[in-house]
């Protein structure tokens, strides 16, 4: 899905563009994997995990950009890249088309000022456009102001995943799923 660009503030007053990502944004897609994988332990990969090549993350884009269930959000500031926001179906099959799953970073010097916070509500309206019923997601239990965010912005922890990583110095990350619902029944249920 191809989304037109908006422009939204954040909380430090910084003007916010939101838009599609386009093929041209690969080589700033991979850098910033790397870097952010190599900035908190929040996400599933370490920095030399991630190997996509340009050719890659290039058709990654094409494929999002022409499918009507998926969009790769962008956010920028002064014009610099400072994060990600993802919608992606669950999977190919018919059982499955009213679920999506969501995912967003950003690099560290931007958290704290909103920013995820708008990229999600976008997010979250495409992915009701799209015809999704539901959002999901996972996150690591002790990312704190992730799963704030996420109680925010109405989703609901529906179940624990223990240990679901393993640290280099051996600790282990729990993760919560946690879903929303979209669109008209968006009355959460316990």
């Amino acid at each position: 899905m191809r989304m037109e660009p908006v422009k939204v503030k954040d909380r430090l007053g910084r003007d916010v563009i939101l838009r599609s990502a386009e093929e041209g944004d690969g080589g700033d897609l991979i850098r910033f994997m790397k870097v952010t994988a190599g900035e908190t332990e929040f996400l599933i990969r370490e920095p030399e995990e991630f190997q996509m090549s340009l050719e890659e993350e290039r058709q990654f884009i094409r494929s999002c950009m022409e499918n009507p269930g998926a969009l790769m959000l962008l956010g920028f500031v002064d014009n610099r890249h400072v994060g990600n926001c993802s919608v992606m179906g669950i999977g190919p099959y018919r059982r499955y088309g009213h679920r999506c799953q969501m995912a967003v970073a950003l690099y560290k010097e931007y958290w704290g000022a909103g920013i995820g916070k708008l990229m999600m509500e976008k997010a979250l309206s495409a992915a009701e456009a799209m015809g999704y019923e539901q959002a999901e997601l996972e996150v690591v239990s002790h990312n704190t102001g992730a799963v704030r965010l996420y109680r925010k912005l109405g989703f609901q922890e529906y179940g624990r995943f223990p240990r679901n990583m393993k640290y280099r110095d051996g600790r282990y990350g729990d993760a919560c799923w946690m879903m929303k619902r979209l669109g008209t029944e968006g009355a959460e249920e316990g």
